[in-house]
């Protein structure tokens, strides 16, 4: 038997249900905000994300699904193809998404969403990555995100900007019913800010870093900044007791630190300071942060994102700061099982056709009753009555309408709530809003 391939996973009902509840709070909140959906490619060129995320972090250097395009000349062959005929190939290397950032800009750049002012953009759709399965974390996985971005004349650049997003997302959290959320906040100030910061992490490691793991020893000489993305227990010690990037920001960048926070105080949304927190891709400048739930355990994060001031001039685009955020939609369902009771809508009622020629009757009234926004289920002439009501118990439904020869010619049906056990005769006419008036 062929099974999902490792680190995947089939979304099967009822949870689709708490998938679609999710998404449709996304939308209802974000609409509110002014933001509009953008839906990119699964698949980029390679260079987008190694410009952009950075060569040194481990999505680059280990986790990206990436090949040759299809129709490339096999490289053994490559030295024998004439200069004619290497017109005819195709040397493009493509990667799965392993996350939607880079890809939202670079459409941003390539259809000059800029001349019209402030963007506002939301996706939501899988993103790839091969990196260790574990709780709540799979190699095709599903990311909600949200980008602001923009010329700096349209405001982009603003820190009520960052506090706007971060002030969505907690009532987006709020309406989504997960209330003992956390935001940690941190600068990583801007380009400046870090090359003097980066100096001082070399030296700080240079006397330490044999005692660290490998992926930290290969940081300290490549991108020393990636060292605080460890997760190992035993190099933690030696993490706390590095320089603190608050420590290197310049005054324009802890003016607009400040100023964030002040905004996110004057509306009431709570925040801590956390000034480990670094995040994992390099495009990041000034504002970064991570909301955090208890009940996800050691890996607790929901969603994280931050300010990339300079990711549209990398990409070869005009100048356009801007902030987003990516919201791992699995482990926000994960989140919200615990408390997902009411969100699988189940069938109102379950429509029993007795006896020959009651299917299209059925039918009929399943159709008219579906009008009204009704949750109908239908069973099968073929069905006894007995089978008919351990169908529709089965199914969840709160009432069964029996619809046979005599109902049909008196126009009137008889309704039994399944809970209570109360049956009555109903007309036509009234069953939309017995059925509805029991919701």
């Amino acid at each position: 038997m062929i099974k999902a391939v490792r680190g995947t996973r089939d979304l099967l009902p009822p949870e689709t249900a708490l998938w679609n509840f999710v998404e449709s709070a996304v939308r209802d909140v974000f609409r509110a905000y002014n933001f509009q959906e953008i839906r990119t490619p699964v698949f980029e060129d390679t260079a987008l994300f190694s410009r952009s995320v950075g060569e040194e972090t481990d999505i680059v250097s280990k986790e990206m699904y990436t090949w040759d395009d299809r129709g490339q000349v096999p490289k053994i062959l490559a030295d024998a193809v004439t200069p004619e005929d290497s017109a005819r190939y195709s040397y493009q290397s493509l990667t799965l998404r392993p996350e939607n950032t880079a890809g939202v800009v670079r459409a941003y750049i390539e259809h000059d969403l800029w001349q019209k002012g402030l963007s506002k953009l939301y996706y939501i759709g899988p993103q790839f990555r091969r990196e260790r399965p574990q709780k709540g974390r799979y190699r095709q996985f599903y990311q909600i995100g949200a980008e602001v971005i923009g010329p700096a004349s349209a405001g982009s650049e603003s820190p009520a900007r960052d506090a706007e997003v971060l002030e969505m997302l907690a009532t987006l959290l709020d309406r989504l019913g997960i209330t003992d959320w956390n935001l940690e906040l941190n600068s990583v100030g801007c380009p400046n800010d870090r090359t003097a910061f980066n100096e001082a992490l070399r030296k700080a490691l240079e006397p330490v870093k044999d005692k660290m793991c490998a992926d930290c020893q290969r940081r300290t000489v490549t991108n020393p900044l990636r060292v605080f993305d460890c997760k190992v227990p035993e190099d933690q010690p030696i993490i706390e007791k590095l320089p603190r990037i608050s420590q290197f920001l310049d005054e324009p960048c802890r003016a607009h630190f400040e100023a964030v926070q002040a905004i996110l105080k004057s509306v009431g949304v709570q925040f801590v300071l956390n000034d480990r927190l670094v995040r994992g891709l390099d495009y990041y400048t000034r504002t970064a942060f991570e909301f955090t739930h208890g009940a996800l355990g050691a890996q607790n994060a929901i969603l994280g994102g931050g300010r990339y001031d300079g990711l549209s001039e990398s990409l070869g685009g005009p100048a356009a700061p801007g902030i987003g955020f990516a919201i791992g939609e699995d482990r926000l369902v994960m989140s919200l099982k615990e408390s997902a009771e009411g969100v699988l809508r189940k069938p109102d009622v379950y429509i029993a056709p007795l006896g020959p020629g009651m299917n299209a009757e059925a039918a009929r009234l399943a159709r008219e009753l579906r009008r009204h926004d009704l949750v109908v289920e239908l069973g099968d002439e073929s069905f006894r009555l007995k089978k008919s009501f351990e169908a529709a118990t089965k199914a969840g439904a709160k009432y069964i309408l029996i619809v046979g020869e005599n109902e049909v010619k008196a126009d009137a049906f008889a309704l039994k709530d399944l809970a209570k056990g109360e049956q009555v005769s109903v007309p036509r006419a009234e069953l939309a809003q017995r059925i509805q008036g029991a919701r």
